[in-house]
């Protein structure tokens, strides 16, 4: 593809032209990491939190590049590299690659017309990973080869691929979406993180449907405020031909508001487009009525008890109905023997009766989910093991340890990814919202230790929540990460009982 077809739709300032006729040179590639710049390649400057990609500006000159886009005023004005200053070098990404990979959106077959790949995105602060994941099971079980893109991982359609960021970089996100294409798939479901839509890293992308879960505290860090953490979710409805919104959640009623496309709405209330309805629930799942302005579609059954999964499994159900699947296709998917998701509400059980539960939940809402959830089928104490994410939205750190102190009878505070601050300090503001609530708590910044001490203190039919890592094989400390995985320690720990 050549530069001029590359920049189609770009609103861009030419700092320096690198050669004559510079708009027909043939750009190979496109890459935003310095280290990876190869010969005929375009180079998008991006700030980060410890290099800025100006810098480096020769190197990639030096390595071949042919193109460098940036929206901060160069040092360097190396020879043979055309430079252009950009407003805004994340929606330049975007641009640009969806020029380069101008027809993934399609899908084709020998002997057929193309037939447009449905693509399908969601945002809300919770429930993103569990909705997306039934969905792409759904999809895959009614013969529909779907691609996945999430936190936990990304697929395409059986073939799983590790993932960096909940919605990846444009850069990397519209290859993702060219070898989906070339693994066959016709729908794509991807999260669609508020971090993603402030920074328009999915600018280009039109979605046939786009989804909300709920809206609760959380990146305050980046957003600043609630207002702007919210607008910043609306954005994926202006870019939707349709929306699916949980008319139960407050948050709901500003979505409605902007009229950006079409909606239809899905919860517990009477009003909702799509219901659940005469619900029930214990320790080994729940079950419910699924309706549609009041039709009868079918009974949903779930392995996984908790009313947040009554709305995951709700979205995920309406949202494949809006996409042409069968009620009684979709029902069947749902009813499973196991969980699908890893590291949502995943239970362990030892010999002599200690339930341990490894959950993602970092959030305040989420704790509080999973801790009610809990406290509906405990025979027993609720011990949690619980921390909170250095580098990241300080706020939410006591209302966290204050969640844990009142829905549990024992708190462990620890730990989650550190990160570059001190692990005690950040324990220091947990334990600030624990102490008030009463609850018996002891600290340790060592997690696999904390995770020990939890399950060893457990008695039979008590339950240890280890809450905010999930399916995360991984620690954060500094800027190195360890391996630490939740599971394997809670499986391990209950081994030796």
């Amino acid at each position: 593809m050549t530069i001029g077809e590359l920049l189609k739709g770009m609103t861009y300032t030419v700092i320096r032209e690198g050669a004559e006729y510079w708009q027909e040179r043939e750009i190979t590639s496109l890459i935003y990491d310095s280290r990876k710049v190869v010969p005929g390649c375009a180079f998008a400057c991006e700030r980060g939190t410890v290099y800025d990609g100006v810098d480096f500006l020769n190197m990639a000159a030096e390595k071949g590049a042919l193109l460098a886009v940036m929206d901060k005023e160069p040092a360097q004005l190396p020879e043979g590299l055309t430079m252009l200053m950009v407003p805004d070098v994340m929606e330049a990404e975007s641009c640009m690659a969806a020029n380069f990979f101008s027809g993934v959106f399609t899908h084709e077959e020998e002997g057929k017309e193309s037939e447009k790949i449905r693509m399908i995105g969601m945002t809300g602060t919770n429930g993103k990973t569990t909705t997306s994941t039934l969905m792409h099971h759904i999809f895959m079980e009614n013969g529909i080869c779907c691609g996945l893109v999430g936190t936990n991982e990304n697929r395409l359609g059986d073939r799983k691929e590790p993932a960096t960021h909940t919605t990846p970089y444009p850069f990397d996100l519209y290859p993702l979406f060219d070898r989906m294409k070339r693994a066959g798939a016709k729908a794509v479901v991807m999260e669609v993180s508020s971090h993603a839509l402030a920074q328009h890293r999915v600018s280009r992308v039109r979605y046939d449907l786009g989804m909300f879960t709920n809206l609760t505290e959380d990146h305050l860090d980046f957003h600043k405020t609630m207002k702007a953490y919210l607008e910043a979710k609306c954005k994926l409805f202006y870019q939707s031909e349709r929306g699916l919104v949980n008319g139960d959640d407050p948050a709901a009623a500003v979505i409605l508001a902007t009229k950006a496309c079409p909606f239809f709405t899905y919860g517990l209330q009477e009003g909702n487009d799509y219901r659940a309805e005469n619900m029930s629930m214990d320790e080994n799942g729940l079950v419910y009525d699924w309706t549609f302005r009041g039709e009868h579609l079918g009974q949903v059954r779930y392995p996984v008890p908790g009313r947040f999964n009554i709305y995951n499994t709700l979205l995920a159900a309406s949202a494949c109905h809006l996409c042409g699947i069968s009620p009684e296709s979709i029902v069947k998917s749902l009813n499973l023997d196991h969980t699908i998701v890893d590291g949502r509400f995943e239970t362990f059980r030892s010999r002599d009766g200690v339930i341990a539960v490894v959950d993602y939940a970092h959030t305040p809402d989420g704790l509080k989910n999973v801790l009610e959830t809990a406290r509906e089928f405990a025979r027993g104490r609720i011990i949690t093991v619980v921390g909170c994410g250095g580098d990241r939205d300080p706020v939410k750190r006591p209302i966290m340890g204050e969640i844990a102190g009142r829905l549990s009878d024992y708190c462990v505070l620890t730990s989650d990814n550190p990160r570059t601050e001190d692990p005690e300090k950040i324990i220091d503001r947990v334990e600030d919202g624990t102490r008030p609530t009463g609850c018996p708590y002891i600290r340790t910044a060592d997690r696999r230790e904390a995770i020990r001490l939890a399950i060893a203190m457990a008695r039979p039919s008590d339950i240890v929540m280890v809450a905010g890592k999930g399916h995360e094989d991984y620690q954060i400390i500094g800027r190195t990460k360890i391996h630490l995985d939740d599971r394997e320690e809670v499986t391990a720990r209950l081994a030796e009982r």
